[in-house]
Parts: structure tokens; C-alpha cells; sequence
């Protein structure tokens, strides 16, 4: 079972709740966390501990100037303007190629072969009994974070239990962090942006045909805007956190609250005991 826990923005508490969700489950199986927010991750601050790193590798173009007739069929092909064909000579931009791998199909001549350059790499540790912690890192300036996503995911593929923190917002590394997940848990705020962001991230996720629930961060007993969105959507709201200065205090000082708090370990219980009955019943 794989479960995501996203956002349609960031600051809601979504890294909250993966990383408490994972550290209770650890408690009964095993579980490994996925750090899918490449560009910013951040689950290490609640799990620090040794880590091991693995390259991730991107296809990139490979030039050969004695074939090259400088035609431009390349640059023409390019949708993400890394290739520019001058006169005597090209001018390539690693961080702006996709690795699609176009350019070498249609160059007349032969002239271009795939090679490899890392764009990111991939961490993993072991910081509690139970718990395998596996985070993408996207290199700096690198657009790829879908390719370093999809390395993640691979590493933790086949486990019985994946939990994933999801990167921020609505584009494709949501999409291919929630492509053929289990469930998700969508993490809102109950105001106005928090509304507009939650709907967004709910329209994802029912696009993908992934069940979805929702936790309210921050309550302060004035949630019905985010109740009646769910009424309307059909989205059940499996739990309420409350707006507490001591949850904020242990969050800051990247403390698992499920260590802290003792009531808060039975709550992530219940939520995951009905993420994981929503997720095999597809709710």
C-alpha cells in the first residue's frame, strides 16, 4: 500500500503529518518514508541519522563535432530551448534538456549520441527501529525533479507500506508522486487560500483516480469553510488538528510530536487505521 500525503500549497503541515504518520506505523510494521519533495526536503530534520547516497542520472545529449553539419534540426526539435545551432558551432544547456532524447533521433548526420549527468541524488537511512527513510535531492538549477521523484519511488516500489511527503502545489512532481498510489491524505489550512489550493490538489488527485481524505492543520474551531468543500466533493475529513502552541514549538524544533505528546501516538493510529481502510477498499 502506498499512501501520499500532499498539498496544493506549502506551509499547511503536510511534512508534519508524514512524518508522525511514519514514525507510529514504525511502531506496529515496517514503513518506509519517501521524501518526494526533492527541491526543499526536509524529513531528515525529524529523523537525523547516518545516510548513504546514490546518484540519480539523466540522459543528456552528447555532440560530435566532426559529423555535425551544424543543420539545426536539433534546436528546431528541442521544445525546451537547450540546444542553440550557430554557424560554426553549438551551445548546449544541460539544465534546460529534458532527456527526451529527440534531438538524437532526428539528427541527420548521426551526430548525436545519450550520455549521462547526475541531477540529484538519493539518501537513505535507517533512523528508528521499523522505519527506512528514503529522500529525493534535486541538484541545484535542475529542472528534473519528476526524474528524481520517479528514482524515489523505485527504490521504496514493492515494499508492503510506502508513505510519501509530497512535493508543494498542483504540477508534474505531485502527479508523479500520486500516479498509482493508494490514498491520499490532502492537508489544508481552514482559510481562504487554504480552500483554493485544497481544491486544486482534490482535483488532482480524483483526475488520477487516487481516494482521497482530508486532515484540517490548525484549527481554531472555525473549519466549516473546508467542511462544506468537502460536503460538496464527496471527500471525507478524517481529523481535525487543533491550533496549539506546543505543536508548533516541537514542529519548529523538528521534534516528532508522537514522542512528545502521548495522546497525539494514538490519533496518528486512528488516522492511519482509517487511511488504511479507505486505501484497500478504494473510499
Amino acid at each position: 500500500m502506498r499512501v501520499v500525503v500532499a498539498s496544493g500549497k506549502g506551509g499547511t503541515g503536510k511534512t508534519l503529518v508524514a512524518a508522525n504518520l511514519a514514525a507510529v506505523v514504525a511502531c506496529l510494521c515496517d514503513v518506509v518514508l519517501v521524501d518526494c519533495d526533492v527541491e526543499e526536503p526536509n524529513l531528515h530534520l525529524f529523523f537525523p541519522s547516518e545516510k548513504k547516497l546514490l546518484p540519480v542520472l539523466a540522459d543528456v545529449p552528447v555532440f560530435d563535432t566532426v559529423r555535425c553539419d551544424h543543420c539545426g534540426e536539433c534546436a528546431r526539435t528541442c521544445q525546451y530551448g537547450a540546444i542553440v545551432v550557430l554557424s560554426q558551432k553549438n551551445l548546449f544547456f544541460p539544465e534546460m534538456c529534458h532527456g527526451c532524447g529527440g534531438c538524437e533521433i532526428v539528427c541527420p548526420q548521426g551526430a548525436i549520441t545519450m550520455g549521462k549527468r547526475e541531477v540529484g541524488r538519493i539518501e537513505f537511512s535507517r533512523p528508528r527501529a521499523g522505519l527506512t527513510l528514503v529522500s529525493g535531492v534535486l541538484n541545484e538549477r535542475e529542472v528534473a525533479a519528476p526524474r528524481v521523484i520517479r528514482e524515489a519511488l523505485r527504490y521504496a516500489a514493492g515494499h508492503p507500506l510506502v508513505i510519501c511527503d509530497a512535493p508543494p502545489g498542483t504540477a508534474c512532481p505531485l502527479v508523479e508522486t500520486l500516479e498509482g498510489a493508494d490514498f491520499c491524505i490532502l492537508v489544508t489550512e481552514p482559510t481562504p487560500f487554504g480552500l483554493h489550493d485544497l481544491s486544486l490538489a482534490a482535483g488532482v488527485a480524483g483526475v488520477l483516480g487516487v481516494p482521497a481524505g482530508v486532515v484540517i492543520n490548525r484549527s481554531i474551531g472555525e473549519d466549516e469553510i473546508i467542511w462544506r468543500f468537502c460536503r460538496s466533493e464527496n471527500i471525507p475529513v478524517l481529523w481535525t488538528i487543533p491550533f496549539e502552541k506546543r505543536i508548533a514549538e516541537l514542529a519548529n524544533e523538528g521534534k516528532v510530536l508522537t514522542d512528545e505528546i502521548p495522546e497525539m501516538k494514538e490519533l496518528f493510529l486512528r488516522l492511519f487505521a482509517e487511511v488504511r481502510h479507505r486505501g484497500e477498499a478504494g473510499l
